[in-house]
């Protein structure tokens, strides 16, 4: 362990690009407790402790680090970014111009991320008014929400979450490892010493519990480290120019080909009922409604149909999302152009239905485990006395820190061997 530290703080670039990453996360620790201009905390943490730090709101503030509980400028976080991101690459599938433009390589992917800020802007316009109002439907006033004196506190959230998305491209050009990642995983980890503070502080009945989770914690770290790693190889042979046998390569397949992606869609998704009856809560025809919601579809009080659906919808945003990034007759024409080939199978559409085919069993293993991950923690706060405030960590939580952390790895463990070959050189 010495020994690694040592070769990290050996090599001046590598050491460089982590002392700019660790102050780039620095600053925006402390932009995340920049209350934004005007707005009344007091009345955010009453109502933020009124709902026990769940429900959808919590949810959302999971992945922000505290900068919802501050009333923060980038209380927004990334989400923006990320939306802008996802809708970009669905639309690449839609729309033949970009789907050209994301086959051009470096200059393609340039591109496509210039729209994905482009579209970032007026995302992160809307989504800080609507998140406005749904702060303010807890019958608190945190801003003013009248026009148009909404518009300073929309400008202000707006552009935090601009500068968020600049501070991540900047730790990705300057610093070591994905900005946009780190940034998110920085914000989940922030959070964990203030839930272990209170639970020792304030924890009486619930240490058990706490423990027990804590527990089967690292046990779902371990698994989520072996499943984030896991990968099929599917042998391929290319015909060699010359006399002796082919060139012998290999083609893995994830095991977890759609990421996090099925847990932010199934998040989305689930919570957009919750939100709905917050709006709603106000109108009297609309009771049955709102009621059924806070009984059966209710974050901060997840029921066994709650958790039905959050399962059943990361299994299909998984098969979705895959089918969308994954397409195995691309795949089989490139191998075949490349004078390649499956031993045992012909080239073109036989190759390309035993990939999908591998794929899907894939996809299906994958999806469970993910499912899995994101139901184990709503079991906690649904059969313990812990509540969604009282767990160390969620479940896309500890997915994150994960692939973070081992993608992290890989590129000073790159650098590294970068640094070692220059010496030879």
């Amino acid at each position: 362990m010495f020994r690694y530290l040592r070769q990290l703080w050996q090599s001046e670039e590598l050491r460089r690009r982590i002392l700019v990453t660790l102050w780039l996360l620095f600053i925006y620790r402390i932009v995340a407790h920049i209350a934004v201009p005007g707005a009344d905390t007091f009345a955010l943490t009453q109502f933020l402790d009124s709902r026990g730090g769940a429900g959808a709101v919590g949810v959302f503030a999971a992945l922000t680090g505290g900068a919802l509980d501050n009333f923060s400028v980038v209380m927004l976080g990334l989400s923006p970014y990320i939306n802008a991101s996802i809708i970009i690459q669905l639309c690449t599938v839609i729309f033949p111009k970009l789907e050209a433009i994301s086959k051009e390589g470096a200059t393609g992917q340039q591109q496509l991320n210039r729209y994905t800020r482009y579209l970032t802007l007026p995302l992160a316009f809307v989504q800080s008014y609507g998140f406005l109002i749904l702060l303010g439907q807890g019958g608190v006033r945190l801003v003013d929400l009248s026009f148009p004196g909404v518009l300073g506190p929309m400008l202000f959230v707006t552009t935090g979450s601009i500068f968020l998305m600049w501070l991540g491209e900047l730790i990705t050009e300057k610093g070591i490892g994905n900005g946009i990642s780190l940034i998110i995983f920085t914000g989940i980890v922030s959070g964990i010493p203030a839930v272990v503070s209170s639970m020792f502080i304030a924890g009486e009945g619930k240490m058990a519990a706490f423990y027990l989770f804590s527990i089967v914690s690292l046990a779902m770290l371990v698994a989520v480290v072996l499943f984030t790693d896991a990968h099929r190889l599917i042998p391929i042979t290319y015909a060699n120019q010359g006399a002796g046998r082919g060139v012998q390569a290999s083609l893995p397949i994830r095991l977890n080909q759609a990421g996090m992606i099925p847990i932010i869609f199934a998040i989305s998704l689930i919570t957009l009922p919750a939100i709905i009856a917050q709006f709603l809560s106000t109108a009297e025809r609309f009771r049955p409604v709102v009621n059924f919601i806070n009984i059966y579809i209710n974050p901060q009080n997840p029921s066994v149909v709650y958790m039905a659906l959050y399962f059943l919808l990361v299994m299909g945003f998984t098969y979705f999302y895959v089918s969308v990034t994954f397409k195995p007759d691309d795949i089989a024409e490139t191998i075949q152009k490349r004078g390649g080939f499956i031993p045992g199978v012909r080239p073109g559409k036989p190759t390309a239905e035993l990939l999908a085919k591998v794929s899907n069993r894939m996809n299906l293993w994958g999806g469970l485990f993910l499912a899995v991950v994101a139901i184990v923690p709503l079991l906690f706060t649904r059969y313990s006395a812990l509540g969604s405030q009282d767990l160390i960590i969620s479940g896309s939580g500890l997915i994150i820190v994960v692939g973070v952390v081992m993608e992290l790895i890989r590129q000073i463990n790159a650098q590294l061997l970068a640094h070692d070959y220059e010496k030879l050189v």
